[in-house]
Formats: structure tokens, C-alpha cells, sequence
């Protein structure tokens, strides 16, 4: 009896994906922070406080879009575990049932 591992496959390229996209998402977000906001038309003060609102607004969006990317990553592994224990859980039936 010969069992296609098309599902278990599937699960675990889904689980990679969805961690690919937490560590890029985890980095954007640590760069983002170790960086800080771009400032393109006026020149860093020195020991500025409060940076110009349209920098904020930036750095904001980036870190919005980049948590949004992590949880899903987090949503894509976690439906790639869950197709992987329902495969196991079919082919233990299949095994159960054949024997």
C-alpha cells in the first residue's frame, strides 16, 4: 500500500512560509527600530526629542505593516501545523483500518 505525502508536504512548505515571513517581518521590525526614521528632507538635529511628524508617520506605517506581516506568518504556520496533524491523524485511520 503506497500513501502520497502530498498533504504532508503541503503542511510543512506552509509552515516554512509562514516562518520566512515572521523572520522577515521580525527583521523589518528590529531594523526599523535600530534605524529609526528616515528623515530625507531636513538635516538629524542633535538631541531632538520629538522628530517631525510626516518621519513619525513613516516609521508608524513600516512598523504597522510589518506587525501585520508577523501575525501573519504566525496565521500561515499555524494552519500548515494543523493541515500536517490532520494528514497524521488520516493516516493513522488508514493504518487502523488496513490492519
Amino acid at each position: 500500500m503506497q500513501i502520497s505525502a502530498n498533504a504532508f508536504n503541503s503542511g510543512i512548505g506552509t509552515i516554512q512560509a509562514g516562518q520566512r515571513r515572521v523572520d522577515q517581518a521580525a527583521a523589518e521590525i528590529a531594523g526599523g527600530i535600530i534605524a529609526g526614521p528616515q528623515q530625507a528632507t531636513q538635516t538629524p538635529v542633535p538631541n531632538q526629542v520629538n522628530p517631525p511628524p510626516e518621519a513619525a508617520g513613516q516609521g508608524r506605517a513600516d512598523l504597522a505593516d510589518s506587525l501585520v506581516a508577523l501575525r501573519v506568518g504566525q496565521n500561515e504556520a499555524q494552519a500548515g501545523a494543523r493541515v500536517v496533524r490532520t494528514a497524521d491523524e488520516m493516516l493513522g485511520t488508514l493504518i487502523d483500518t488496513k490492519a
